[in-house]
């Protein structure tokens, strides 16, 4: 039996600046439950969505080691397009027949873009 991954939850204190983040830099709509604390962020692709959940007192934000990859084609003119809109990402790196480059979000949690999904194998 399958069991695809549906979503994945970012704990933060900072939910409107991360629900914001994602939608300008990644195309994610935001949508919120009336009485629900919890920002769903709905991918517009075949993508995972996301869940920005409020972080419980006493946790550091970025502290939880995990890593969000989105998958894009060419990894250079999506960072320069990012940066042209406030998105810093830092070194291409060059891998086995793909390329892939590390930010931050505004919660410290790393996250990465990458064409290795698109690469000759």
């Amino acid at each position: 039996m399958s069991a695809p991954l549906g979503r994945i939850i970012i704990y933060t204190k900072r939910l409107e600046e991360v629900a914001e983040f994602y939608r300008k830099y990644f195309g994610f709509e935001i949508l919120r439950l009336e009485g629900d604390r919890i920002i769903e962020l709905v991918s517009q692709s075949a993508g995972s969505n996301i869940l920005l959940h409020p972080m419980a007192a006493g946790r550091e934000e970025g502290q939880t080691l995990v890593k969000l990859v989105f998958d894009v084609e060419d990894v250079a003119a999506f960072c320069r397009d990012a940066e042209n809109r406030g998105l810093k990402f830092g070194t291409i790196h060059q891998a086995d027949g793909y390329s892939f480059a590390n930010a931050k979000d505004p919660a410290k949690n790393s996250i990465s873009v990458s064409s290795r999904l698109f690469a000759k194998r």
